[in-house]
């Protein structure tokens, strides 16, 4: 499938590596994000600025992960564990049925740490998240299921309780 069949699909997804519009406003990258799968996205006739609906739904996503009140900035001039709850808030405006994070702890602070976290922690449970994330103790925190690998295999899947118990967990990623 094509990307935008997938997300038509409800599936939407973030990246190891934020690729979001740095000159443009925190609201104006979210209000992309929606303006993808709006029927209307192809009217070049139809100024962006006068689609107040799209406004007022990528500032209703900001708020969902406390960035409403800097939603007119430039994403230049935000924090980088800020730029990870856009890029959040992007996918989570498509209003997914399967979330894709890849790595979405990677290069944040403890305090940026602590609320992505959080963030991922409130996400709705009717939408199904699967997390790449390479620090066990927040994979083991977040998720219900959890699958570990090791060069490209599978070495064990189950529970938090089960993988923690397993020694080849231990072996390759806990160090026992």
């Amino acid at each position: 499938m094509q990307a935008h069949e997938r997300a038509h699909r409800g599936l939407a997804r973030t990246y190891q590596i934020i690729t979001l519009f740095a000159r443009d406003s925190l609201e104006h990258n979210v209000v992309l994000s929606l303006l993808g799968l709006s029927k209307s996205r192809w009217d070049p006739f139809r100024p962006l600025a006068g689609r107040a609906g799209l406004y007022e739904e990528a500032r209703r996503v900001l708020g969902r992960v406390g960035l409403e009140q800097r939603a007119e900035l430039p994403l230049a001039q935000v924090s980088y564990g800020e730029k990870r709850r856009v890029e959040i808030a992007m996918a989570l405006a498509q209003r997914p049925r399967l979330l894709l994070l890849d790595e979405p702890l990677a290069g944040l602070s403890r305090e940026e740490r602590s609320a992505v976290k959080a963030l991922i922690q409130g996400i709705p449970r009717d939408v199904t998240v699967v997390m790449i994330e390479h620090d066990m103790d927040t994979a083991l925190d977040l998720a219900e299921r959890v699958t570990v690998l090791h060069y490209g295999n599978v070495i064990v899947e189950g529970t938090r309780g089960e993988v923690v118990a397993d020694p080849r967990t231990r072996e390759v990623y806990l160090g026992t």
